[in-house]
């Protein structure tokens, strides 16, 4: 993987932040845990001891190991946080981590340009970690995400990456949960809150929160966030924030919107870019599938009948696109749910963990799901729509290939919808492989062979 770390040019002095970084203080590290072989020759010397004495005191349990994933080990990582890493079941550093948590550390500002699936909540959780102090009662570090489900995601990661920190508090705030709800997890004091922009401005605007003390400042996916209209919103936020606070922006592209901010607001940042080469990139194979509109729900089926595929994700353009599709495939007797806008969001929250959870194999969604669903074990991804965005057809796709598996991508596309695709392609840079349907209804490559060898 080529990654490429430079400094973003310079503006004229007078414009930039003039506050440098406020020095900030590691929590404090505890003692190394013992090594299993240590701590094995320690409990056979206390079974000695107690087998010479007349009244033996109860047998104590034996501490479990603790494993500590090597590729972390020389990064200044605390004890906990390790510990926290090797239960997630992390060995090894992803480049984005290598380059971005040494940055982050010592206090740069930084834009992070890395495709999606590349370890980026662990490249800025682990240092605002690092950086917390468990007994100040003001929010401390603040990450901004576009969507309830990529907030709620993050909200996850950093639980279990703060598995072993004992009195630290995260608050997700979103729209569409009850405010109540949020208000009392702001009742409690955390120190890090992960939020979309909309739901945290309303926040601040009801005084249910204060980001005067926040000195870690977090924008995932800031380019579709910027790209779904919260420039004001994020700047309003932004600008109630300390001018020396840290502010670490994450995006799939350079955009121009994401460009500004950071002229606006970093200072002096650091560029680090994480472009997927093959040995990285997802295994993904795409094709695409000449179909008229009303052929569409037919050519559809055909895929799923199939029986190839247990874990699909299936995309359209619009909300009632999304709906028909999904009643459709459960009229011909399909275990499938629809996710869009118009879900409530109690029920979106209940269809997201039911699909991560491998309750029902097929979800018809927007692009609003494109980026907060991160499941391992998705087999396919049908374009039912092509995306109004180049960069949706990306994101929609990275859905599948995940953890090293492969993955395969079908796009159903109508001669309208052509030019569309041939700017994806330019885009993506790739050539998927094209399929046809002959007289007969079969699936085939170009040369004729039939798709699946079961039909």
């Amino acid at each position: 993987m080529e990654t490429d770390i430079e400094k973003m040019p310079a503006e004229p002095e007078q414009e930039k932040p003039a506050a440098k970084k406020k020095p900030r203080k590691r929590r404090p590290k505890k003692p190394a845990v013992k090594a299993e072989a240590a701590v094995n020759a320690e409990t056979a010397e206390e079974k000695q001891a107690a087998e010479e004495t007349e009244k033996p005191e109860p047998k104590k349990r034996e501490p479990k190991p603790v494993i500590i994933p090597e590729g972390f080990r020389d990064m200044d990582i605390s004890e906990d946080v390790l510990r926290a890493i090797g239960r997630m079941g992390f060995e090894q550093p992803t480049e984005i981590q290598k380059k971005t948590i040494p940055l982050m550390m010592g206090g740069s500002d930084i834009i992070g340009i890395a495709p999606t699936g590349t370890g980026k909540t662990l490249a800025f959780g682990i240092p605002m970690l690092e950086y917390m102090d468990m007994k100040e009662t003001e929010l401390q570090e603040l990450v901004l995400a576009p969507t309830r489900e990529l907030a709620m995601q993050i909200g996850e990661e950093l639980q279990k990456l703060a598995y072993y920190i004992k009195g630290l508090r995260i608050a997700v705030l979103y729209g569409g949960q009850p405010i109540k709800r949020q208000m009392e997890q702001l009742g409690k004091h955390p120190q890090i809150v992960v939020a979309t922009p909309g739901r945290m401005l309303d926040h601040l605007e009801r005084r249910n929160v204060s980001v005067r003390s926040v000195h870690t400042l977090v924008l995932d996916e800031a380019d579709e966030m910027l790209n779904m209209g919260f420039v004001k919103d994020v700047c309003k936020i932004i600008d109630q924030t300390p001018p020396n606070r840290q502010f670490v922006m994450f995006s799939a592209t350079t955009s121009q919107d994401v460009m500004t901010i950071s002229w606006k607001y970093q200072y002096e940042p650091v560029q680090v870019t994480v472009e997927a080469v093959d040995e990285n990139k997802p295994q993904i194979t795409q094709y695409v599938i000449p179909s008229e509109r009303q052929e569409k729900q037919e050519r559809l089926t055909y895929l799923l009948d199939a029986n190839v595929y247990e874990r699909v994700m299936i995309f359209t353009d619009t909300k009632l696109m999304a709906h028909r599709v999904n009643a459709a495939l459960q009229k011909g007797g399909f275990d499938s749910e629809e996710l869009h806008g118009d879900i409530p969001q109690k029920k979106r929250s209940e269809i997201m963990r039911r699909y991560k959870h491998g309750k029902f194999p097929i979800l018809v969604c927007t692009d609003v799901a494109a980026r907060g669903i991160d499941v391992d074990d998705v087999e396919a991804v049908i374009n039912y729509d092509l995306p109004n965005e180049n960069e949706y057809y990306l994101h929609r796709i990275g859905r599948t290939g995940r953890a090293h598996k492969h993955g395969v991508a079908f796009t159903l596309m109508t001669y309208s919808e052509s030019v569309r695709m041939d700017a994806i392609l330019k885009y993506m840079k790739s050539e998927p492989t094209p399929l046809y349907f002959d007289d007969t209804g079969i699936l085939r490559y170009e040369d004729g062979s039939a798709f699946f060898e079961n039909i």
